[in-house]
């Protein structure tokens, strides 16, 4: 065999050539055998950096591609870089911090390329200390201020949970590009933070910068989560002006807006308009026709997905177990769930198991229900203890709920959710020492009811609502619309339904109460603020109330609208005084 020394040059460019044309792994190693029997060695620096660079482009397995790496001698920062790259790019993105550690240790200097690597791994494993050991040694080497570093750091800190931190950065950075507002924006999504979202677009704007497809994917997700249907749909038409309208991601980010802001006919226009449809496209639509009632709509269009021989996911089964769920279909569930299994090879996972829960907690098969979660092969979870406890609270069924409470009491005692369930069921039960008990626990642990708010969308703004709230400039018409919506109501023969408010309050004091929920407050105010005939969209982070439930079914009667309520767990279509829920929710 030649050594490097005599191998003419010619031959090394034949193979970096070669190693540039190869369309694939199979070829890839066709090169590396070449070069080896033909004496081009690896500790040829431009062959390893070139092989190992074409192996980490085509996303060759990196257990090879690490192998190459260990027989190179003295490799150039290069090559480190694209180690790290390659497994921060992978499903094991760990050995990127391990690469990087051994740079260190033998003093091999980084360079602009390597940390936002590095922070790309780091950000996968949602490993936040090592993200700050990261930052800090990055800002010793002199590459704080790189504008790519930084970028880096923005994502890592709001992949780690830390959308503050990032925020932070991102305030401080002197030069930002695309890529910086870009992942603050994502960032501020991921963390559920939608409000901000829309905040810094603004800002972005103002500042000049043009959004691209990432930004419009990420407005639209806080578009859908907000409730915020008006930009939802200007971004919408954005993306028709710029040609995005046909990329599948943007175009699945449009139907999703559509379906969680309850505009389910306008989502089904968009997906018969999609080009190209994806099994995500596909599952969009399911879930947002469970989401809003349309059960049996949405097992039509999973059997048109069967016939079009698309392979569903596990997530297209969270939607045809939500319909079944929510519409009252048991023995169509359980054959859903048996044939996610036996046909399409998916095991079930614990959101499976829980709608398997709730399909039986919801029609009142609340023993069924408990007997399952005892059967599970999985290890139940809080979600499924609690949906069985609102199945309780539902239908009545003290004994169950004290055993799904003592579970939960176990895996999450601070949920302050868990708490207000069970006094519900005890004040539906008229048992009101029970009642004072739960709340003085509560108080006695510190634990606070997470507050309930209303979103809605006029013009530009979301308004936020809560309970009493009279923080809004036009509260006082607000409240007078309010007192004019009761009456008309009581003629319409409302009773307030006043079985869960605390017993140490007169009947009246109740009935205020009750007139004071934020979703009737964001409606008196939508009544006041839109026309006649215009429908009104509200978000609430909450279940619906039972008194809200007959109240606002009432009011979109007296009043003609059509008012679409999305609680925590399902869209309420109220139109002509009945609800899309047909009351089972």
């Amino acid at each position: 065999m030649h050594s490097d020394h005599h191998l003419p040059s010619i031959l090394k460019q034949c193979v970096a050539i070669l190693l540039s044309s190869a369309t694939s792994i199979h070829k890839l190693k066709q090169v590396h055998a070449f070069s080896i029997r033909h004496g081009v060695s690896l500790n040829n620096p431009d062959m390893g950096k070139h092989l190992l660079f074409t192996l980490v482009s085509f996303s060759a397995p990196m257990s090879y591609a690490h192998n190459i790496f260990n027989q190179i001698r003295n490799p150039r920062i290069f090559t480190w870089n694209t180690m790290i790259r390659g497994f921060a790019e992978s499903q094991n993105p760990k050995p990127a911090i391990d690469i990087h550690r051994n740079m260190r240790i033998l003093a091999v200097e980084p360079d602009t390329h390597t940390y936002p690597f590095l922070l790309k791994a780091i950000a996968k494993l949602i490993a936040v200390r090592e993200g700050e050991g990261v930052h800090s040694i990055a800002t010793k080497n002199g590459f704080g201020l790189s504008v790519f570093v930084q970028n880096g750091l923005v994502h890592m800190y709001a992949a780690c949970g830390r959308a503050e931190s990032a925020h932070k950065l991102f305030e401080e950075m002197s030069d930002r590009n695309l890529v910086s507002w870009n992942s603050m924006i994502n960032g501020f999504v991921s963390n559920g933070k939608s409000i901000e979202t829309l905040t810094l677009y603004r800002e972005m704007g103002e500042e000049g910068v043009e959004p691209d497809g990432f930004t419009l994917v990420s407005l639209l997700t806080a578009c859908a989560e907000l409730g915020a249907l008006a930009l939802g749909t200007r971004v919408h038409a954005y993306m028709f002006k710029v040609g995005l309208a046909e990329n599948v991601h943007a175009a699945n980010s449009v139907l999703d807006l559509y379906a969680k802001t309850g505009n389910i006919s306008e989502a089904q226009k968009v997906f018969d308009e999609m080009k190209e449809k994806s099994v995500v496209s596909w599952t969009t639509l399911i879930v947002g026709l469970a989401m809003n009632g349309f059960g049996n709509e949405a097992i039509d269009l999973f059997k048109k997905l069967e016939r079009k021989q698309l392979t569903p996911n596990e997530i297209t089964f969270v939607g045809v177990l939500y319909a079944c769920s929510h519409c009252g279909m048991v023995d169509e569930g359980f054959t859903y769930f048996k044939r996610m299994k036996e046909e399409f090879g998916i095991e079930p996972r614990i959101e499976h198991h829980g709608c398997m829960v709730d399909l039986l907690g919801r029609s009142g098969r609340i023993q069924q229900a408990y007997d399952y979660i005892l059967a599970m092969p999985l290890q139940p979870n809080a979600v499924v203890w609690r949906t069985l406890l609102g199945s309780c609270t539902m239908h009545g069924h003290s004994a169950l709920a004290e055993v799904a409470r003592a579970q939960l009491i176990q895996l999450e005692p601070k949920h302050s959710g868990d708490y207000v369930l069970l006094s519900n069921l005890y004040a539906s039960e008229k048992r009101w020492s029970d009642v004072s008990k739960v709340r003085e626990r509560m108080l006695d642990q510190g634990i606070q009811k997470s507050p309930g708010h209303s979103l809605v969308e006029l013009g530009n703004c979301v308004y936020q609502f809560v309970m009493g709230d009279t923080s809004h400039p036009e509260s006082e018409d607000i409240y007078a619309k309010l007192i004019e919506i009761t009456k008309l109501l009581r003629l319409e023969g409302y009773v307030p339904h006043v079985a869960n408010v605390l017993a140490d309050i007169e009947e009246e004091e109740k009935e205020t109460a009750l007139l004071y929920h934020n979703e009737k407050i964001a409606i008196a105010f939508m009544l006041i603020k839109t026309p006649p005939g215009t429908p009104i969209r509200v978000v609430k982070n909450l279940r619906v109330c039972a008194d809200c439930h007959i109240a606002i079914k009432l009011i979109s009667k007296v009043y003609k609208r059509e008012i679409v309520v999305r609680d925590r767990s399902r869209f309420h279509h109220f139109k002509d005084g009945s609800c899309s829920c047909k009351d089972y929710w």
